[in-house]
């Protein structure tokens, strides 16, 4: 079975305010000393009001579920502990007048000097879901043959509508943020893998970029481990939806990675209308159409269908597509986080947005 492992990033806030509270050290240090948490499985974001963790390879969804659940209650009681709480929405509903600590790493620092507006906006947070790959020609492959489905997990990961005490009318702000850097957006389609170490390598000799870390793209080959790294997705308010985007990944990956094995032809978009595509998903979620890779709007729902569809017998060889397809369907019932965080918007205000985010953040 095909490895997979998911790395989410959370904000810390305060329960009463909802502000962001620039505590991470301290947190992460208390998380380290619990029996819960393993090494490297908590690790320090770019601002200090943000954690990341990073669960262990993984073969099985429950496994990933239940890693998710684990660190989320880690860091949460070790938020507890610094009189904050742990939240899983990709964008914080409130921020500060003035920006968040960044965290002293030199890597950070010369990320504040590069370019200052963008690291004080940077209180965005993601879902990492890494597939494991048999090489990286064949990762190379798999990228060109996902990106076309980008903007519809996009679309279904949407948890980041509200910025500074206001709703933004995109269901993913953090997809709008996360653009402005200078290597971001939809991967290119490569010829091979000779032709994305050339381009990458020139990026890092131009000066434009310090390191590969700063390959922003939606989906990427990973540097450090031997995976393809889906990066598109906002983290989840529930740790099931996550589980849910992790199966769905990995099938993706899986259909299109037969599909080259025995030679079909890839499914592809120019990439102005892929890049206007992510787009559309970001500001409409779920809530209205979404573009396929022949240029058609077409409803939301039917997409994630014909997804689901495409991805069937992957999800069956795993032993998957029941309980993938119970949450898509919930999550189609229920909404997105940003739907979701919409609903408690309107019915209380910004802290029934902030009692949301935190209730959901370590629910199952």
């Amino acid at each position: 079975m095909t490895t997979i492992g998911v790395e989410e990033e959370y904000l810390l806030l305060d329960p009463v305010t909802g502000l962001p509270v620039p505590v991470a050290d301290k947190v992460r240090a208390a998380a380290g000393l619990g029996h819960l948490v393993a090494d490297q499985e908590v690790h320090c974001e770019l601002l200090q009001a943000q954690v990341e963790v990073a669960t262990p390879v993984c073969g099985t969804l429950e496994e990933v579920g239940g890693h998710l659940l684990r660190l989320r209650h880690a860091v949460g009681a070790a938020a507890e502990e610094h009189g904050c709480r742990v939240a899983a929405c990709a964008t914080p509903p409130l921020r500060h007048g003035h920006p968040v600590a960044v965290t002293d790493q030199a890597r950070y620092r010369a990320m504040l000097v590069q370019a200052p507006q963008l690291v004080a906006e940077q209180l965005v947070n993601g879902m990492h879901v890494h597939v494991g790959v048999p090489s990286r020609d064949t990762g190379v492959q798999i990228l060109n043959r996902i990106r076309v489905w980008l903007p519809a997990l996009t679309a279904l990961s949407a948890n980041s509508p509200l910025w500074d005490g206001h709703d933004t009318g995109f269901a993913s702000w953090r997809t709008v943020i996360f653009s402005r850097w200078p290597v971001s957006g939809m991967p290119p389609h490569f010829a091979d893998i000779a032709d994305h170490d050339r381009r990458v390598r020139q990026l890092l000799e131009s000066g434009l970029i310090s390191d590969t870390g700063q390959l922003y793209w939606q989906a990427r080959l990973s540097a450090r481990y031997p995976t393809v790294e889906v990066r598109c997705l906002d983290v989840q308010l529930r740790a099931d939806d996550a589980v849910m985007l992790a199966g769905l990944v990995r099938a993706l990956v899986e259909t299109v990675l037969a599909e080259a094995a025995a030679g079909a032809p890839a499914l592809d978009c120019d990439q102005e209308l892929l890049q206007a595509s992510m787009w559309h998903a970001a500001r409409h979620g779920l809530s209205s159409t979404l573009v396929d890779p022949g240029g058609r709007q077409r409803r939301a729902g039917e997409m994630l269908y014909e997804l689901l569809r495409y991805v069937a017998p992957a999800l069956d060889a795993s032993g998957d597509n029941r309980q993938v397809t119970a949450l898509v369907h919930r999550l189609l019932q229920d909404g997105t986080g940003a739907d979701r965080q919409r609903a408690a918007l309107a019915e209380g205000g910004l802290p029934a947005v902030t009692d949301l985010i935190l209730a959901q953040s370590t629910m199952p």
